[in-house]
């Protein structure tokens, strides 16, 4: 769940990289909500304005997280437009280290060295 949410707070940016595990959890996360939302739907005759709701919610968190993903390959974003390759590149292990898209996802934050700012001091 916390991929699915990490993936709507980045609503619509499309800079950056996304890691395989946020891009495939946001997608299973988002089956499964839209596979209920049907199924209570249908279950109860409901109109169908719940389900056509939330996919236009989600359709711009999707775009980008994609978008993100080709990124973490060293693709372009253009690259979800064509049908079999994106799955490919989807799939695929993104590139270690920084790319021109960004820092790589996996590898944490360096964090600061407060000894050597205390000893410029």
């Amino acid at each position: 769940m916390y991929w699915y949410i990490e993936a709507m707070n980045k609503y619509a940016q499309f800079s950056g990289r996304a890691r395989r595990k946020e891009y495939w959890m946001f997608a299973l996360m988002n089956f499964l909500i839209a596979f209920g939302i049907g199924f209570m739907s249908g279950l109860f005759k409901l109109n169908p304005i719940m389900s056509i709701t939330y996919s236009l919610v989600t359709l711009i968190p999707g775009f980008s997280v994609g978008v993100r993903r080709m990124h973490d390959t060293k693709h372009s974003g253009w690259w979800l437009l064509c049908p079999i390759i994106n799955l490919v590149f989807l799939c695929t292990s993104g590139t270690v280290g920084e790319n021109k898209y960004g820092p790589d996802p996996k590898q944490p934050l360096e964090k600061k060295d407060d000894f050597n700012l205390n000893q410029a001091a």
